[in-house]
């Protein structure tokens, strides 16, 4: 059984490559069953979460990952989320590879928002806005690159000294980063505004977007959690990764579809009806569009099959 560390995965998995691949397991399709989510309590700080996310091609490949998240790491200056992924030849079940779990998790998280963005966005989008300074961070802002025209990225967080730091460590080719101080200013003057926070209350007011723009939230993973209000999403066309995931885990639809302010039978298209050509992305040029994301272990799936072909 190979052992992929992970600065190995981050150089098998480039984002064109990744995307494409993506693209291609969820017009394809695999075995993906719910995901296993386990409350943890740790005294005096937010629940640790256990994650188990099973998929498999059969006769191909049979994968699972195992990833805790403990929003409490911030304070010990340890990534929130970690964890690894086990993959095993589909045809005589033998383990092929132990595959670092955090890596492959923000390579194919931040693949994942660079694929809707490519049907959602538009396509001269040139400024993007990275809100949270976490780990997930510069793989989504050197994702939306990859996609997208970036020329311009502000980056804004709790902490302004994070943002700054993150703006610094930053090296995009032909792109200027700087930190934003400011979020209300820095909403509206961006073209692509992309979330990945553990906020439990909105960080992006509906009130704030513009016509045209694409706001892409990637955090707020459980119901308690969100990072938008409902405003948000009365604006715009909704977009989801799969419905199952956006309806049962999704905080910021769960809570706005508790309050009446939004039906689930408006969400739009999921990433398997966008890949297929079974529904419209974007529909024209002044349309705000938001894509939702809870994660699928069909990305993971695909991302472990890149990994063991490169690595």
């Amino acid at each position: 059984m190979r052992i992929v560390p992970a600065a190995d995965v981050q150089a098998a998995l480039d984002f064109e490559s990744l995307v494409g691949r993506l693209r291609d397991i969820f017009r394809r399709g695999a075995e993906a069953p719910p995901r296993h989510l386990h409350s943890i309590p740790i005294t005096g700080e937010p629940d640790q979460s256990l994650l188990l996310m099973p998929a498999w091609q059969a006769g191909r490949y049979v994968g699972v990952k195992l990833v805790t998240v403990t929003p409490g790491n911030a304070a010990r200056s340890l990534p929130a989320v970690m964890g690894v992924y086990l993959l095993f030849d589909g045809r005589n079940g033998a383990p092929s590879a132990l595959i670092d779990g955090p890596m492959l998790t923000l390579r194919r998280t931040a693949a994942a928002s660079a694929l809707a963005s490519a049907y959602l966005s538009r396509p001269d989008s040139a400024r993007l806005l990275m809100v949270g300074t976490g780990a997930l961070a510069p793989h989504l802002v050197a994702a939306h690159c990859a996609v997208r025209p970036i020329r311009e990225v502000l980056i804004w967080g709790r902490t302004a000294a994070k943002a700054e730091r993150l703006a610094k460590a930053l090296k995009l080719k032909r792109v200027r980063v700087a930190a934003a101080h400011d979020l209300a200013e820095a909403v509206p003057g961006a073209d692509i505004v992309t979330c990945a926070t553990l906020s439990e209350e909105p960080l992006i007011c509906g009130a704030w977007l513009r016509p045209g723009q694409h706001l892409d939230l990637v955090g707020a993973f459980r119901p308690e959690m969100r990072e938008s209000d409902e405003v948000c999403l009365q604006r715009a066309r909704v977009f989801v990764d799969t419905r199952e995931g956006a309806l049962t885990e999704a905080g910021d639809l769960i809570q706005a579809i508790r309050a009446g302010a939004f039906d689930p039978a408006d969400i739009a298209a999921d990433l398997f009806e966008l890949t297929r050509g079974e529904k419209a992305g974007r529909r024209f040029y002044d349309q705000i569009t938001l894509f939702k994301s809870t994660g699928s272990a069909l990305e993971d799936l695909a991302a472990a099959q890149l990994v063991v072909e490169r690595a």
